[in-house]
């Protein structure tokens, strides 16, 4: 399975990046071939100060080993080993009017004394943030991702969709990340879902992300924006980078197994404004945003 998965990803990473460069036009994808001194490594592509995207990454991975002391501690096991790998992406797009967007598809295995497989899940999801809210937009994302669910089981989209405005929240601020999409973890083996089901599963879901995500790229890509909304979007962004620093477990799981800083922090958006009490102007789509945030909307 963790072959099977990693063959898949290697795929899926070629398909997006070149997809993306298209669209932008100018920048291309820079590529780092990377070790862990404790097993494994990756593949790392970053694109900047390209005609669409101001920073994106689209990475993967594939580290194994000891468990860390940290993890072990999270999985109530000692000394047991593992492998994981995954792609995860981010693109911050330079104008204002183009959201930002995130996804992660992963597989997980830990082993017992032995070196069997102890334990065995996929997890991933994906979803949206954008600095100005086009409900078709959000509409189309949501749909394409429930179009995918559904042709796996009637209660995932609702389900996974659900624990995507959980998780993808900032309590500290009382208000979503974004518009939310879909989460999903820790998918194991049960009597209605094999491993190859949740396979694909998961594949069905990474194969949907370029529906989902370019086509409201093409339709905003060129919209006109002001400096104040160009603002208004730097702001935002101080928000992206407090739920990847301080509640992110993806990027805190990288950070506690010695994984690659540059890969992990690649997220981090290049230009961000923290404005002191910065509050939208009264009835103004900034506005409409910071409401929709608190209140999640069933889009699809």
């Amino acid at each position: 399975m963790k072959d099977k998965f990693y063959e898949y990803i290697q795929n899926l990473q070629d398909q997006i990046t070149s997809r993306l460069e298209e669209i932008d036009g100018l920048a291309r994808f820079k590529e780092d071939l990377w070790n862990r001194p404790e097993g494994g490594g990756g593949r790392t592509r970053v694109i900047e100060n390209g005609r669409v995207f101001e920073k994106g990454g689209v990475n993967i991975s594939a580290v194994h080993g000891e468990l860390p002391k940290t993890m072990q501690q999270h999985f109530g096991v000692k000394d047991a080993n593992f492998f994981a790998c995954g792609l995860s992406l981010v693109l911050h797009p330079k104008n204002p009017m183009v959201p930002t967007v995130h996804a992660n598809w992963r597989y997980f295995e830990m082993y017992d004394a032995n070196e069997e497989i102890a334990d065995q899940w996929f997890g991933g999801g994906q979803d949206l943030t954008p600095y100005y809210l086009f409900d078709e937009d959000a509409k189309h994302f949501h749909q394409t991702c429930k179009t995918a669910c559904d042709r796996h089981h009637p209660e995932f989209y609702p389900k996974y969709k659900a624990r995507c405005d959980e998780y993808f929240h900032n309590a500290h601020r009382n208000e979503a990340r974004g518009i939310g999409g879909l989460f999903f973890d820790y998918c194991k083996a049960t009597d209605d879902m094999s491993m190859k089901d949740w396979f694909n599963f998961v594949t069905e879901i990474g194969d949907s992300f370029l529906d989902a995500y370019v086509p409201i790229v093409e339709k905003r890509k060129d919209l006109d924006y002001s400096q104040e909304q160009r603002n208004w979007q730097e702001i935002r962004r101080g928000r992206y980078v407090e739920f990847n620093l301080v509640h992110d477990k993806g990027t805190l799981f990288g950070l506690k197994t010695n994984g690659r800083i540059e890969s992990i922090l690649m997220s981090l958006p290049p230009h961000v404004q923290w404005v002191y009490d910065h509050q939208p102007q009264a009835g103004s789509d900034e506005e409409r945003l910071i409401n929709v945030l608190q209140n999640p909307i069933d889009w699809a």
